[in-house]
């Protein structure tokens, strides 16, 4: 991708007949906090859905950090355009989706996985993880128990060690941890069944342990 995260976003995000010019949310998502919900999720989807630039502006701001640092830890090489591309996306379709804070954030993820697979895909090579230029924690919106608790982790060298998992485990932990979805929401993400993703992280979360006690002195 050729375009800057601010320009893309600023160029305004299209919804139906309507058009929101100017959101204001250029700014790159990197270390964002999660901005106070101003009013019930169905309120600002609905404002946002009718080309609210504020409510527009909120769907954005409370999920780019995470949705930045999920592509970053499996090596895109241009996370924050791919993220601008992920929201041109979502507000392209926005006035056809259905469905509570929760789903958004499942069918944001969604769109943010196909669109890293499609990367991979035209840079010929496999998903893998990569060193961060920022640690992960700062990657997410914080404020929130998923965030401490990546800074904790993150003392005992979780990079490295997440870098030494199955894609496949480190694929579900990063939609857990990084996402913050559920196991039903990860499963439709990667189109895989309930039971196979709880395989997956448990196997994931034990391989996580036991990598983490190896690399403590």
């Amino acid at each position: 991708m050729t375009h800057s995260n601010t320009a893309v976003l600023s160029s305004g995000f299209r919804c139906s007949h309507s058009r929101v010019d100017n959101p204001g949310v250029g700014a790159s998502p990197s270390g964002a906090e999660i901005p106070a919900l101003p009013r019930e999720f169905p309120e600002i989807l609905a404002q946002a859905q009718d080309g609210s630039p504020p409510a527009c502006r909120w769907l954005y701001e409370s999920l780019a950090g995470r949705v930045a640092g999920y592509l970053r830890l499996h090596g895109s090489h241009e996370p924050d355009d791919l993220t601008s591309e992920v929201f041109l996306r979502v507000f392209d379709n926005l006035c056809d989706f259905e469905g509570d804070e929760a789903g958004f954030r499942s069918w944001v993820f969604t769109i943010a996985h196909r669109l890293l697979i499609d990367e991979h895909r035209r840079n010929a090579r496999r998903p893998h993880t990569v060193e961060l230029s920022v640690p992960v924690s700062e990657s997410v919106a914080g404020g929130n128990a998923e965030s401490d608790a990546l800074v904790l982790i993150e003392d005992q060298r979780v990079n490295q060690v997440l870098a030494g998992l199955a894609p496949d485990q480190r694929e579900v932990l990063s939609l857990r941890i990084v996402g913050d979805l559920t196991i039903d929401q990860i499963a439709d993400v990667l189109g895989k069944s309930r039971g196979s993703i709880k395989s997956l992280q448990h196997r994931g979360v034990a391989a996580l342990r036991r990598r983490l006690r190896e690399a403590t002195p």
